[in-house]
């Protein structure tokens, strides 16, 4: 088992255990108890005591029916927008108000569902007015049929219902869209992680074991005539292979800073073990940490390209940092492929060029003009570099 596979299960744990601290989300059964106001008015049908009961007892079928129908859809955000729903509940309202003006008394309880479902069906920044319209609706109805003992009662009781519903729902709604957001970016950072994971484990390598592949062919070449020197080989490999594993064991914590006067040094190693020629030159003042690590990669690439592909005889490497940007040239007269053919090469100067971008530069390759192939990384000049502007300017050429 990988520690990816590891890893997604030990979040979907956490997912799991989140949702049974939270609980389902909320639906249309939270809703259905308040439906036990109704329970006046059909007793009132029961005991005789309201007029027509055929009438009232269909009407109290359909309230009913509507509230479920309105309830149940308001907790889906399509749903609840929906014309059919808004339809449902300007039925609701209309039918309310004909139970409160026939029979009132305990009918008058059905403005305070009306208010439930309101509040659970248009949620937004408007729901106040809509509250306090409603309110008022309902307690003019009280009052028209019941006088003012009951006006003020069922207007508070109304917009209460309205206004508490419309919080809790929009609140409990935002908090899971938060929860959602917050497990989408978890979810993008460990993919981002995997993948800077799996970039700098194809620079390293790729590059450590081009050098030990070019090393062991000078090695055995070497063997039959100058043993001294092919064991300077072996030696090398030796030492590479070590720095690579300490490298890894860097890159997986994740606190592995590149330097590119060490990765310049290997450079002319590799290139020296591939009997390519090379050339270094650096000028301009000492350059920041993190722009040191970034072209350093741009490095170690390029070079891996020229070591493995290009059957060139002789490499030149500039860098070159004067006034806000810093140049890094890679330039081989070899015969101008890389991994993939012609063009921006393999899987590492692609990568190399997504990390350039950005941090704000810029990374292009592709055939010289004289011939062979170039690699040319430009960065912006950071507040590290700028502020080492004072001191004395670094000019290698070797």
């Amino acid at each position: 088992m990988t520690w990816w596979t590891r890893a997604r299960r030990r979040a979907a744990a956490r997912r799991a255990c989140a949702a049974e601290r939270t609980g389902p989300p909320p639906s249309g059964f939270a809703l259905l108890p308040w439906l036990l106001m109704g329970l006046g008015s059909f007793s009132n049908l029961l005991q005789g005591k309201a007029g027509n009961p055929w009438v009232g007892g269909l009407g109290l079928f359909a309230f009913n029916s509507l509230y479920i129908y309105v309830t149940f859809r308001a907790f889906d955000r399509a749903k609840r927008q929906a014309p059919s729903t808004r339809l449902a509940l300007l039925l609701m309202g209309l039918l309310t108000t004909g139970l409160a003006l026939g029979y009132g008394g305990n009918w008058l309880l059905f403005f305070p569902l009306l208010g439930l479902a309101t509040g659970a069906t248009l949620r937004g920044r408007h729901m106040g007015r809509v509250g306090v319209l409603l309110a008022a609706y309902a307690a003019a109805l009280a009052w028209v049929r019941e006088g003012w003992t009951e006006a003020p009662n069922i207007g508070y009781a109304t917009f209460l219902s309205c206004m508490v519903t419309a919080a809790i729902l929009g609140l409990s709604e935002a908090v899971r869209e938060l929860r959602a957001a917050r497990e989408e970016l978890a979810r993008r950072a460990v993919e981002k992680e995997r993948l800077r994971f799996s970039r700098d484990l194809h620079d390293l390598l790729g590059h450590t074991l081009s050098v030990i592949v070019v090393k062991s062919e000078a090695a055995r070449r070497l063997a039959g005539r100058d043993l001294d020197a092919a064991l300077a080989q072996i030696g090398d490999i030796e030492s590479v292979g070590r720095q690579a594993l300490t490298e890894i064991r860097e890159a997986v914590t994740g606190y592995r800073e590149g330097s590119l006067s060490t990765e310049l040094t290997r450079a002319r190693s590799a290139l020296a073990a591939a009997s390519v020629e090379p050339v270094v030159r650096q000028s301009g003042a000492p350059l920041a940490p993190q722009t040191e690590a970034l072209l350093g990669w741009v490095v170690r690439e390029a070079v891996t390209n020229v070591v493995r592909h290009s059957r060139a005889a002789r490499c030149e490497i500039t860098v070159e940092s004067a006034g806000e940007r810093v140049r890094l040239t890679v330039t081989d007269d070899g015969t101008g492929v890389t991994a993939e053919g012609a063009g921006t090469g393999g899987t590492g100067l692609r990568g190399l060029t997504e990390r350039l971008a950005a941090a704000g530069g810029s990374l292009t390759a592709g055939p010289a003009p004289q011939g062979g192939f170039t690699v040319t990384a430009e960065l912006p000049v950071g507040p590290e570099d700028q502020g080492a502007e004072g001191a004395v300017p670094v000019a290698v050429e070797s």
